[in-house]
């Protein structure tokens, strides 16, 4: 979801980031409860979340959904092009409404585009693969790829400093059947992660208990993993920027130790491990705390890291292949 607002930098204050916090570990919390857990009065809670959407704070309430558990593996494309905008455009557009596309990131740095590509079986990421570089190959000037494995993705710790464990997708791969009504509930949740359940079941043709039932059903079966928030970072003076960590070796006990020591650290968005290198997604105020991130892990990790890519992240894109995931 897209909003055209005006790039102003907006200032927070220590209410504002808890509830952003609280909010991306669970849109869905009711107003009642998540005034308790910020100790602000539900009045006050309702006004500052509608003033952080209609100023851009909160771009979007979205569900967030696990396609190991409707049978897709993610495959990863890395690609650097040729400055053509108007051809770039065509090849963004493209990805948008190809349906293969789970996620996708514009970048600054080694490559220009980073996409997680969902498909059932190799033939059908192969198929995928093909069509892309037969129709935009002229303007590609280097590839790579690899599979994703799976992913740990952290709450907007950044927003308060207090360390929480992540949440985890990818992994196994089960194909659950859903039916038609869970699409389309699901469908509606990604316009809108908040919608209450009586306009679910008025948008779905059903009735609340119903939509309650499957939306429970889903998230036992870790179809629905979670309920988040996507924030304008530029409006908030901070940076995404993403590492590519490149290991000399790699035991189970020395990625232990690295995970664990990323997850206590606030900045961490996302740790993302491929089968050949680890994508760490880390918030910052500037290159230079990234600079100093990175440095501090080299020195802990010094037999473990051969080198890490920087790439600033400009943007991040939850693209319409979910609704291939789910139809």
């Amino acid at each position: 979801m897209r909003k055209n607002i005006e790039n102003k930098e907006v200032s927070l204050d220590k209410y504002d980031r808890m509830i952003l916090f609280e909010l991306d570990k669970n849109c869905r919390t009711p107003l009642t409860k998540l005034a308790k857990k910020v100790r602000r009065s539900r009045q006050s809670v309702e006004y500052r979340i509608n003033n952080m959407v209609s100023n851009g704070t909160i771009t979007e309430f979205r569900v967030a959904i696990n396609p190991a558990k409707l049978g897709f593996r993610l495959f990863k494309i890395y690609v650097q092009t040729k400055n053509i905008e108007t051809e770039r455009a065509k090849m963004f557009d493209f990805l948008r409404t190809s349906g293969n596309v789970y996620w996708m990131g514009e970048i600054d740095g080694e490559w220009d585009l980073i996409m997680a590509v969902s498909a059932k079986t190799e033939r059908e990421f192969f198929d995928f693969k093909s069509k892309f570089f037969s129709r935009f190959g002229h303007i590609i000037i280097r590839s790579a790829g690899d599979i994703l494995f799976y992913v740990h993705q952290y709450p907007k710790m950044y927003f308060t400093d207090a360390v929480e464990q992540p949440t985890s997708f990818g992994g196994e791969v089960v194909d659950n059947v859903i039916d038609k009504l869970d699409s389309k509930i699901l469908l509606e949740l990604m316009k809108d992660a908040r919608l209450h359940v009586n306009e679910l079941a008025r948008r779905t043709g059903t009735t609340p208990a119903i939509v309650r039932s499957k939306m429970r059903l889903m998230e036992k079966l870790g179809i629905i993993i979670q309920y988040r928030i996507d924030v304008n970072l530029e409006k908030l003076g901070l940076q995404l920027f993403k590492a590519i960590v490149h290991f000399d070796k790699y035991t189970q006990e020395d990625e232990k130790r690295f995970t664990s020591f990323m997850s206590a650290m606030p900045n961490t968005h996302y740790i993302v491990q491929n089968m050949w290198q680890t994508e760490l997604e880390i918030v910052v105020h500037s290159y230079v705390e990234y600079i100093q991130i990175i440095n501090t892990l080299k020195k802990l990790f010094p037999s473990y890291i051969r080198n890490v890519e920087a790439l600033l992240m400009k943007t991040d894109e939850w693209t319409p292949g979910y609704k291939k995931l789910i139809s």
